[in-house]
């Protein structure tokens, strides 16, 4: 799915960079940051380029989700930041993985669900013991509880997943 995205992201780079301009630009040397994110397609040009892919207009994706079409406009820009509402209709409107639709529209979260270095135990343990990430989320007492059943189902992978999944059950029941 990212090789996907990175060869969506470098047609596109190809295509706008295609453009004639009046005076040429010598070029400019590459900084790492600039690499990566060159590698790295953001939010908008991923929900652009699969839009593209399934041949659908603003429109059209602003009449499934129910959002006006210049909102599109400004996600795709990167003008607007979505609600994880709008990530979860996006992401199901252009059958994209909803997981990393959120990580990509949340670039900031990824650094906040990193494991600590030197914790062992399960994901749960880490996350029981992180009572940073527990503060930041506001997760209440109840939703520990609810967080512990889950753990108890299967291997939850790290506790960014469990962050992951109450942020998809508060959505459900609607806070």
């Amino acid at each position: 799915m990212f090789a996907c995205m990175l060869v969506i992201h470098s047609m596109l780079k190809t295509k706008s960079s295609s453009r004639t301009t009046a005076a040429p630009r010598a070029p400019k040397a590459k900084s790492d940051v600039s690499l990566a994110r060159a590698k790295a397609p953001n939010f908008g040009e991923v929900i652009r380029a699969k839009r593209r892919e399934l041949d659908l207009t603003q429109d059209e994706i602003a009449a499934r989700i129910k959002i006006s079409t210049p909102y599109i406009g400004h996600l795709e820009s990167g003008k607007r930041h979505p609600s994880d509402k709008i990530v979860t209709k996006l992401a199901e409107a252009l059958g994209l993985d909803n997981r990393e639709l959120f990580f990509l529209a949340n670039p900031h979260a990824e650094a906040l669900f990193s494991e600590p270095v030197g914790i062992e135990g399960s994901s749960w343990e880490q996350f029981q013991k992180n009572e940073k990430l527990q503060r930041i989320h506001n997760v209440t007492p109840a939703e520990m509880q609810l967080l512990a059943q889950i753990a108890l189902m299967g291997e939850v992978q790290a506790p960014r997943d469990l962050i992951y999944i109450l942020t998809t059950i508060r959505h459900a029941v609607g806070r």
